[in-house]
């Protein structure tokens, strides 16, 4: 049995899921890594507390926290603040000739030159491996498709799923023509149910956070019913969408369809099938 506080003296729900403690740990860096960039605003993580017969228990900030409403737009503007923080710091570490640094344990936040994370984070209860890497590309098809695609075929030995991701892994290269992508600090799982406000603002949390493109953060937004016109407003004021965008939105949409596939079942093979097949076509086209 798993228990998540969200606050001091909150009822906290039963979740069984195994090798709970590394999902905590991993949502529990996700957030002190966010709170340190000082730009979006989440419940300050406090311990993962292990209690007896295999209980375990993150403690974090309580914040009375009520659907997003009146700060859409405030968190469309902080959002982009986080995706723009590492850039920032690359542009100060220029000016005053610091050290590059991958973040890793250090008080002041450092400029990150690549893309994963520090430790593994959990996207849902499925682990996710977040081992360095210099190249976007190579890490978004070696280290979230890809295990993906071994749990499918583990489960299911989809051929039609192997066969679609063969050709699509060869071209994804093309999505990226021509696009700068300076690691962003990312939520990595924003949805809606993944943000709430109260009386001062907007507020994040459940996040399963690593250092990837910003894009990345749109995606599953767009794929449950997303967030209003002023968040998107206020996002693309500071963050402008780049040629393909709608493209790379797609190939990010892969990763939730599939993520919930090994989740809930096959009822999301459908979206997954399609988005492959649609962005294979695009790309011969």
């Amino acid at each position: 049995m798993v228990c998540v506080v969200h606050g001091f003296l909150d009822i906290c729900p039963i979740n069984r899921v195994l090798h709970a403690r590394r999902m905590f740990l991993g949502e529990m860096a996700s957030l002190e890594a966010i709170l340190k960039t000082q730009t979006a605003r989440v419940p300050k993580p406090i311990k993962v507390v292990e209690l007896p017969g295999d209980n375990t228990v993150l403690v974090m900030e309580h914040l009375e926290m009520k659907s997003l409403n009146r700060h859409s737009a405030l968190l469309g503007t902080q959002l982009a603040d986080l995706h723009l923080h590492n850039q920032q710091l690359r542009g100060k570490m220029k000016k005053e000739g610091s050290t590059v640094g991958k973040g890793q344990g250090q008080m002041e936040v450092q400029f990150v030159d690549q893309f994963g994370f520090h430790t593994v984070t959990c996207c849902g209860y499925l682990p996710q491996v977040n081992n360095w890497c210099s190249d976007w590309v190579s890490f978004f098809a070696r280290q979230r498709i890809q295990p993906q695609m071994d749990l499918i075929e583990r489960s299911s030995g989809d051929r039609e799923a192997r066969e679609l991701w063969a050709q699509l892994q060869l071209k994804m290269p093309s999505f990226f023509c021509g696009v700068e992508i300076v690691p962003s600090l990312l939520h990595g799982d924003l949805w809606g149910g993944n943000v709430a406000e109260d009386d001062s603002g907007p507020i994040i949390f459940d996040p399963a956070s690593f250092y990837g493109h910003s894009e990345y953060d749109l995606a599953i937004a767009a794929m449950f019913g997303g967030f209003s016109s002023f968040f998107y407003s206020a996002y693309h004021g500071k963050m402008p969408r780049a040629a393909g965008f709608e493209k790379r939105l797609k190939l990010y949409q892969l990763f939730h369809y599939m993520n919930h596939w090994n989740h809930f079942g096959s009822g999301y093979r459908g979206s997954s099938i399609n988005i492959m097949r649609n962005l294979v076509k695009e790309v011969a086209a």
